[in-house]
């Protein structure tokens, strides 16, 4: 446009008018006044963390815009809470891994664990413009990072009071195959849900995991067994990560036999995983295998408890349904359990240590070749769908009925 086609636009007030109406309409305008970002900031603020007044909390953005910083400061600053935020870009903390040395993260450890120990409350919103970015940082330099700062994740996860939730961005919409404007509206869809309708079903299973001893997972490719007797449960309704839905629990470290074959695509580190199947033997995995076997098994040589189970959960989100190479979404697919290498929580934990923490996906719903969960000897999942009455109150068509009377 020539210089006198701007002057006469901008002289032209119907013409402004349009401009400002068409702007509005835009990505970028809903992203900055979208009202659902205060929506999604309550829930993190009010629910996840449950922030009381004099409370510090530790805001992290990565790859995320100011507009979801600023609502987070505002509703943290609604409930009397003292904010702090920290704000990341991928591609800069690639810069650093790549050159990083162990005394720098040392002193780097050392202060964001003192900053950490005067927090208590944590939210970090994670988007990513490149879900491989770190692809091609030497495995010796993800190792070093993981280890430096274990101590500063350890203090987050068990000392605070956390949640951690990804942001949409067109990058993540093209993962899932959908335009960027259907992604967003699914993703505040999901977040926003209200999780206490969870809460019935939810207690129901963790009660019955509490008491049980052998579980037993079956499906195509995958006969497991373990023990969770006395490892205990923690439900996850919105308190934790953002979306949510699941019950977790741990195996006992030795007790792991057989193999589990996961049919959800994954990333870890920057690289894409497929069809990863785990051969155990007395708690250990023995034998791994995937589309990069190679770079499966130097994962899982970080340290000797990267070869053993840190975690065992149970998911229900009846709005999440197929894999979308994003953990925080895929790991709460309705019909589907995920079993982590690694690092064990403190509260139903093993004590498992490690550098990682791999939650890997296996969906047992008719779609995806279906499956079991078996509870000493009795069938609770079968086709990802509950099968104990108390626990129907979990399955898909329920928690959506819920939703629907609830709005009449």
């Amino acid at each position: 446009m020539d210089g006198r086609a701007r002057a006469h636009l901008f002289r032209d007030s119907d013409g402004l008018k349009s401009v400002r109406e068409a702007a509005c309409r835009s990505p970028l305008f809903l992203e900055m006044y979208d009202s659902r970002l205060d929506q999604l900031a309550q829930v993190l603020v009010r629910h996840s963390t449950k922030l009381q007044k004099g409370e510090n909390a530790l805001i992290e953005l990565f790859d995320a815009p100011d507009e979801i910083g600023i609502a987070l400061v505002r509703a943290c600053r609604e409930v009397g809470g003292v904010p702090f935020l920290q704000i990341h870009h991928a591609r800069i903390s690639r810069e650093l891994t790549l050159g990083a040395e162990e005394g720098q993260l040392g002193l780097i450890s050392a202060v964001e664990l003192a900053r950490m120990k005067k927090m208590q409350a944590y939210i970090a919103v994670r988007g990513s413009h490149n879900i491989t970015e770190l692809s091609d940082v030497p495995e010796e330099k993800m190792r070093l990072v993981a280890g430096e700062m274990r101590p500063v994740m350890d203090r987050r996860i068990n000392k605070t009071k956390w949640v951690v939730l990804r942001w949409p961005t067109p990058a993540m919409a093209q993962q899932a195959q959908m335009s960027t404007e259907a992604f967003e509206d699914y993703f505040f869809r999901v977040c926003t849900l209200d999780y206490s309708r969870m809460i019935p079903g939810m207690t129901a299973l963790k009660e019955l995991m509490d008491k049980t001893d052998r579980v037993q997972l079956k499906g195509p490719g995958t006969d497991l067994f373990f023990s969770i007797k006395g490892i205990g449960s923690v439900t996850c309704g919105g308190d934790r990560n953002i979306p949510d839905g699941e019950v977790f629990s741990c195996p006992v470290r030795d007790s792991v036999e057989g193999h589990l074959t996961f049919n959800a695509p994954t990333i870890y580190q920057g690289t894409a995983f497929d069809n990863i199947r785990l051969d155990f033997e007395k708690g250990r995995i023995v034998a791994a295998t995937a589309n990069d076997t190679r770079k499966l098994n130097e994962i899982l040589d970080s340290d000797e408890g990267a070869r053993y189970i840190g975690e065992f959960s149970i998911a229900f989100n009846p709005h999440i349904l197929y894999p979308i190479r994003d953990i925080l979404f895929d790991e709460k697919i309705a019909g589907s359990f995920h079993f982590t290498p690694g690092q064990a929580y403190e509260t139903a934990g093993n004590g498992n240590k490690s550098r990682i923490h791999w939650d890997m996906v296996s969906i047992q719903r008719p779609d995806y070749g279906g499956g079991e969960i078996w509870f000493d000897g009795k069938v609770i999942r079968k086709d990802g769908k509950f099968v104990p009455p108390e626990l129907k109150k979990l399955n898909p068509d329920q928690l959506l009925r819920s939703r629907s009377r609830s709005g009449r």
